[in-house]
């Protein structure tokens, strides 16, 4: 596999880890006991971190990738596996 590969699947990896890891631990301004800004949104979050989203993505698609990765490698789980018209007597 080439690296521009590797990059670009790893990317894919960590921009779903992103969005998968984002809603945990995020808690509003009432749950915080904080004041909330004129015109707010009552679910907006109140301690909302960029930086613990991207340390979490990344562990996370670090670790899919690895999985990933090695199933390329290792080819635990191929397209013959997945194939469904094995399953359903067309081929």
């Amino acid at each position: 596999m080439r690296w521009t590969s590797i990059l670009a699947i790893f990317s894919l990896f960590w921009v779903m880890s992103a969005f998968l890891v984002m809603p945990f631990g995020v808690r509003t301004h009432d749950e915080l006991g904080l004041e909330r800004v004129p015109g707010q949104v009552l679910s907006a979050p109140g301690n909302f971190s960029p930086r613990r989203i991207a340390r979490r993505a990344t562990v996370l698609a670090l670790v899919l990738f690895a999985l990933y990765y090695a199933n390329y490698v290792e080819r635990w789980i191929t397209i013959d596996d997945i194939d469904i018209s094995r399953w359903i007597g067309l081929a």
